[in-house]
């Protein structure tokens, strides 16, 4: 086999790092149980580097700059997407990981690959296609996350999928239910990784925040209605006052200024996630992985004073923007146009790319078109929609 060149830092550079420089509790790649399908070692990255870099060339991960956040894509270039969420969160999943110790680069593509399940149309379009799937075994994003990274994406001919590690692909499913637990994986875990629960709580904190900007920016609730809401705003606009005064009350550039707002808020929430979360570590006295997957509870959560603060935050935002009218008219318009493609599809299959027709014959037409639906993004479902039904499936607003 061919040596790297010494002056190199390879695989064996990193994972001498890791292991000297890791928490015990941390997933270390040297000890990972490996893939489905063996291959050999990569003489320069880690395996999590592997499975890092193998999710970013995907073809689904590529789609999620085209799938709904919240807003669907058409509604404005500001809004988040299904792409710039996944990105966010491993931002904030990679700081905290780095922080307490853990492997940062398992933080880093967990967060990457959570979503790439995700059909269009975000949550709503999740809602629809378990509707339409009840008589077939229904729709769960976090198996449909493993039907794309073992199943529908290809990159080599001799095995389907990305061919990830074990300890990447059972994370991807920290949310199914105990009847849904795969065998391959048995005995579930009482817990999962460390960096899996990071990456669990740098979800929530990343779109916790970015909802708040989303919401304020399109108008569907004001600042001050979150300011009489949310005890976290209130602190975030005090710590912001003191370190710029009068910048909040006299500024005309409304944009900054929630920015500048929801910057310290969400600084905040990941200062607490760190502190918080090393002390439960330290007592829980976990020395290795294993014993974090057997632990009786969490290990990696906000602290006592600013869990109510969150919770109270995202109470706020089920009310006032989760359940707005226009996310219920997003949710319509979700249901009407997957159940029209999906009944399309199944009365015509040659509709769909071959690729899929051919799939059918494996895994049976309703998951085919299921796997097909769940693949494409908002533009390119209502693509398909105004091609099988010769109109689109939403009123254009002519130009002013």
């Amino acid at each position: 086999m061919h040596e790297p060149h010494p002056h190199l830092f390879d695989r064996r550079a990193k994972e001498a790092r890791e292991e000297r420089d890791l928490a015990p509790c941390a997933t270390r790649s040297a000890a990972s149980l490996g893939r489905k399908h063996p291959e050999p070692d990569d003489e320069l990255r880690t395996c999590f580097e592997r499975d890092r870099d193998r999710v970013v060339h995907s073809t689904a991960f590529r789609r999620l700059m085209y799938k709904t956040q919240v807003f669907v894509n058409r509604e404005g270039d500001q809004y988040r997407t299904r792409l710039s969420h996944s990105l966010e969160v491993a931002q904030v999943a990679r700081s905290v990981g780095n922080a307490l110790a853990l492997n940062e680069t398992l933080c880093e593509v967990l967060a990457l690959a959570h979503d790439i399940g995700h059909p269009p149309f975000g949550h709503r379009g999740e809602v629809a296609l378990d509707e339409l799937m009840q008589a077939h075994g229904g729709f769960r994003h976090n198996a449909q996350v493993l039907r794309v990274v073992d199943l529908l994406e290809r990159r080599n001919p001799e095995y389907p999928g990305l061919n990830l590690t074990r300890e990447l692909r059972e994370s991807l499913l920290k949310h199914e239910k105990d009847e849904d637990w795969p065998d391959e994986f048995a005995p579930r875990p009482q817990r999962p990784y460390l960096e899996a629960q990071v990456v669990d709580l740098s979800d929530s904190t990343a779109y916790d925040m970015h909802d708040v900007e989303d919401g304020l920016l399109a108008g569907m609730f004001t600042e001050d209605v979150l300011f009489g809401g949310s005890e976290l705003w209130r602190r975030s606009c005090e710590t912001v006052d003191r370190r710029h005064p009068g910048f909040r009350t006299t500024t005309y550039d409304r944009k900054l200024r929630i920015k500048r707002v929801a910057t310290e808020l969400i600084g905040t929430c990941i200062n607490d996630l760190i502190t918080s979360s090393a002390q439960r570590i330290a007592d829980a006295g976990v020395r290795s992985p294993a014993e974090v997957r057997a632990h009786a509870r969490m290990l990696v959560a906000h602290g006592k004073e600013l869990h109510p603060l969150v919770q109270e935050l995202q109470s706020f935002l089920y009310e006032h923007f989760y359940r707005h009218p226009h996310l219920k008219e997003l949710s319509e318009h979700a249901r009407r146009v997957l159940q029209a493609l999906f009944t399309a599809y199944v009365g015509r299959p040659q509709e769909m790319s071959a690729w899929y027709q051919g799939w059918a014959d494996e895994v049976g037409l309703e998951r085919a078109v299921c796997d097909y639906l769940a693949g494409m993004t908002d533009r390119f479902a209502e693509q398909e929609f105004e091609r099988l039904f010769g109109k689109p499936p939403f009123e254009r607003r002519s130009g002013g």
